[in-house]
């Protein structure tokens, strides 16, 4: 695992990275962070922001509570406004090079509605899923 930068421009919750949109994440779910590792490693992750909002001094800015950080994949345009769910992913593929393609098709006509209801579907399994992920690290690091 790489290690995620936090903003180091957000001092204050309401501030927002001035580089590019922040995405707010759940740090303590393997699935997540692995993606999260994903996103940042590629080129142009530097213009991303990561905060972990699994921890206590997460600064999420007056619109966001730590509650429903938790519950949906968020994310902060540079602009300061905020969005989630498949909405959030397409401001994260279009800051990165290699992931545009994806925001290019998802901004086709239906296209998003149809991602939001895969994204709702998937986010009741998403513990399961993580769990499994969390074991499967587990015995990768202890052989």
């Amino acid at each position: 695992m790489i290690a995620i930068r936090s903003n180091p421009e957000n001092s204050s919750a309401d501030q927002t990275f001035k580089k590019g949109p922040t995405i707010y994440f759940d740090g303590s779910c393997p699935l997540c962070s692995i993606e999260i590792d994903h996103y940042a490693s590629r080129v142009g992750g530097d213009k991303l922001g990561f905060v972990d909002v699994s921890r206590n001094d997460a600064r999420l800015g007056a619109d966001l509570t730590s509650d429903t950080a938790m519950r949906r994949f968020h994310v902060r345009r540079s602009d300061g406004s905020l969005v989630s769910g498949a909405r959030a992913f397409i401001e994260v593929w279009e800051t990165l090079p290699g992931w545009q393609w994806a925001a290019s098709v998802a901004k086709i006509r239906g296209v998003l509605p149809v991602l939001e209801i895969g994204y709702r579907a998937f986010l009741p399994i998403r513990p399961f899923i993580s769990k499994v992920m969390g074991r499967f690290s587990a015995h990768k690091v202890s052989k």
